[in-house]
């Protein structure tokens, strides 16, 4: 299916199509776009696809006396104002020179474009030829003021996603203040839908919830300065019989790492406003006459194939026009981690023993967490200080680095680049050059601060310190960690109309200087991290194409986060380990094979003392290190399907299915035993109901696998696995299928 965009003049209709996916809008008046279809692509757009109109009480206030039945206050419109009419929720507020703040902005002219044009500063969705994808720009405008609003659509060949985003521009001649600029809003026809979305905390990330919409608006968000583990920058609207396999799925995923407002209003007459963009609490942005201002990227996605669909329209676009570099397209090497080995207590002795371990296993990459610089023995100093400890490492990082390559693994190291500790050379040089407010206690976070990146020269001196970092020793890996939320939001370099731009400002910094580094280090591949998952949003996925996933690393846990956290992203961009037993976070004991098995969904490594192992143990390890090369370009690039879900009882379940479904890794997990329990049947999916395969189940603990068989896809899709007994807690089953 080609990408296309009509513009029927006579009607004054917009019909976007893309992938299998239609998205239509009406010129109400020639002057305001209204929202009229969004769903399954259709051959064309038919005299009966218009607004619907209905005249109202006077409480709906009208923009025509000859038209007492069009009302904005009812029209499901495509980029609502403040204060002309409408009394929902608005997209955009913007108050203006004279103090007040009612703009109108309506149709002035549009354009279509071949591909997708760069977002100013921003990380967005791209295509990498104009064939790719077409872009619908409308230009409004509100006369009494200047203020165009330029809305974007761009719709791509192969993805049923469409890429919404705003720029605004001041064509007046006195400045205004924008006080809210959302990047996308859809008014559905009707409120029949469940709300979704991804909640959490530390370190318990991206948990599934769901209930039906309500009278009123239900909202998730962040005012942390961050996306936050607490809500993703992620919500869905799901038909009310919508499941894994079924059912409209409307999905709005943000691309942008900063705070966010994700809201639904459910209003009079039955319509819900589903809205995405920067959180509009403490922001606001001084334009100029001439100035312009570019909101984040929202990716909104349709799927008739329920969530499983939704998301498998995510992780493809995402995977190949989000992510970019070479890693990319590379299969992602299998690391250990020393953190949960050594915490702040280690010397270049024991690194390299472990480093060594990692070789005789298999393990292609060890990567240098915390505590190798400043005098980092604690997390109370040191940050801002990128220079390597002479007394953990009196040889120097390239020393270190090369005695780990010795034992045949590349090797990697940790970064908090964007925070800088009282106690450190860098904040007794430069105390302004935090996040703060004069006269206003500086709240700490894990003994921290955060550097104001909104200033230009203080994330070029950190730059400049990472890229020396990088350029002293043959460092193919970086993890960047964030480790605090904003408090006290100021600059000291911005003026104080500007002030509440502070934030946003720094994620520009932010952006600009992730853009520097990775690009000046293309060799290196970059794994973003915020106390594991609390920036794990697609923003950072356009520098880094892979995240920590969550700092519990709990197999029973990881259950929930990574079923979880797949809903939008894919496995390619999930960090996995295998810890230590009990578990660090939870006490929990797990088997070394369970474990395995868990991080395997992922990119696979470890984060535990692999100089600790017994023989069995590192007989184990180096056969799951061994399979997982086999088969990880089939689970870092193939097609997953979520098959039981952790949230839902105590098995979980899902499978990664190739792009030629000729081969297929089925996971299954027992959290508790259950006595005498039923047998239980594992439906697979994603298979060709065509093809013969041969199914093998992979237990890499030793004998205990059943004799591999064959089975009809069709059998295996439609009657199942019957899914042997599992003893005890804990457990794990793992299933190659080839055709």
């Amino acid at each position: 299916m080609k990408a296309a965009i009509h513009y029927d003049a006579a009607r004054r209709l917009f019909h976007l199509q893309g992938g299998a996916v239609s998205y239509v809008i009406e010129l109400i008046e020639g002057s305001y776009p209204a929202h009229v279809y969004w769903g399954p692509r259709l051959a064309g757009a038919s005299p009966q696809l218009a607004t619907a109109f209905r005249g109202r009480p006077s409480f709906s206030p009208t923009l025509l006396r000859e038209r007492p039945e069009l009302s904005l206050d009812t029209l499901p419109q495509e980029y609502p104002a403040h204060g002309a009419g409408d009394f929902r929720a608005p997209a955009y507020e913007a108050r203006l020179a004279d103090g007040t703040s009612v703009t109108e902005a309506v149709y002035e002219s549009h354009r279509i474009l071949a591909g997708k044009p760069e977002l100013a500063g921003l990380p967005a969705v791209y295509a990498e030829s104009d064939d790719e994808a077409l872009t619908l720009e409308l230009t409004l405008r509100d006369a009494y003021s200047g203020l165009a609003v330029i809305l974007s659509y761009t719709v791509f060949e192969e993805h049923a996603a469409i890429a919404r985003s705003v720029r605004f521009a001041n064509g007046g001649s006195e400045p205004l203040e924008l006080e809210a600029a959302l990047s996308a809003s859809v008014d559905f026809k009707t409120s029949d839908y469940d709300f979704l979305h991804l909640d959490g905390r530390w370190p318990m990330e991206r948990g599934i919830s769901r209930a039906p919409l309500q009278p009123g608006i239900q909202s998730v968000g962040s005012r942390r300065g961050s996306s936050s583990h607490n809500h993703n920058p992620f919500i869905a609207l799901l038909g009310r019989r919508a499941d894994e396999e079924q059912g409209d799925a409307y999905g709005f995923s943000l691309v942008y790492s900063g705070s966010f407002l994700a809201r639904v209003e459910t209003e009079q007459y039955g319509m819900a406003r589903a809205q995405l963009g920067i959180h509009p609490d403490g922001f606001s942005w001084h334009l100029e006459p001439g100035a312009e201002f570019q909101t984040p990227e929202c990716v909104l996605v349709y799927s008739a194939d329920g969530l499983g669909g939704m998301s498998r329209t995510y992780h493809r676009l995402y995977r190949s026009r989000l992510c970019r570099g070479p890693f990319r397209d590379k299969e992602r090497p299998v690391l250990v981690n020393n953190w949960e080995a050594t915490y702040f207590d280690f010397t270049a002795d024991k690194i390299a023993a472990i480093a060594r371990e990692g070789g005789k296993l298999g393990i292609e990459l060890f990567v240098l967490d915390d505590g190798w610089f400043g005098r980092r023995d604690r997390d109370d100093s040191s940050l801002g200080d990128w220079k390597v400890d002479p007394n953990k490492l009196p040889e120097g990082m390239n020393d270190l680095a090369e005695r780990v390559r010795a034992e045949g693994l590349q090797f990697g190291l940790w970064f908090e680049p964007e925070m800088v500790s009282p106690d450190s050379d860098l904040y007794r040089q430069h105390p302004d050059w935090c996040l703060h407010v004069p006269g206003r206690r500086r709240s700490e976070g894990r003994q921290q601060l955060i550097l104001d990146f909104s200033r230009e020269e203080v994330a070029d001196a950190i730059a400049e310190q990472i890229e020396s970092v990088l350029s002293s020793a043959p460092i193919t890996y970086v993890k960047w960690d964030m480790n605090r939320n904003m408090t006290e939001i100021g600059s000291a370099a911005l003026p104080p109309e500007r002030q509440r731009e502070t934030a946003h400002r720094y994620m520009l910094g932010l952006y600009r200087v992730l853009d520097r580094i990775t690009s000046k280090f293309p060799h290196v591949l970059f794994e973003s991290c915020s106390g594991g998952g609390g920036r794990f949003d697609p923003g950072m996925l356009y520098y880094m194409p892979q995240t920590w996933t969550s700092d519990n690393t709990d197999a029973v846990s990881r259950l929930r986060i990574q079923y979880g956290t797949s809903l939008v992203y894919p496995i390619s961009s999930m960090g996995a380990h295998v810890s230590a037993a009990p578990n660090h976070q939870v006490g929990r004991m797990t088997s070394l094979k369970m474990r395995g098995d868990v991080a395997m969904s992922g990119n696979f490594g470890y984060e535990l003392d692999l100089t600790r192992f017994s023989e069995e143990e590192a007989a184990l390890a180096a056969a799951q290190v061994a399979f997982y090369k086999e088969i990880r370009s089939l689970v870092q690039f193939g097609d997953l399907y979520r098959l039981l879900s952790p949230f839902e009882g105590e098995d979980a379940a899902w499978m990664i299915v190739s792009p030629d479904r000729r081969e297929a890794i089925a996971f299954h997990f027992r959290v508790l035993a259950q006595p005498n329990p039923p047998i239980g049947w594992l439906k697979l999916r994603g298979l060709d109901p065509a093809l013969d395969y041969e199914v093998a189940e992979i237990d890499l603990a030793g004998p205990g696998a059943a004799e591999p068989f064959r089975a009809g896809g069709d059998v295996l899709l439609h009657a199942g696995l019957a899914l042997p007994d599992l003893p005890g807690d804990f457990q794990s089953r793992v299933w190659r299928l080839r055709a």
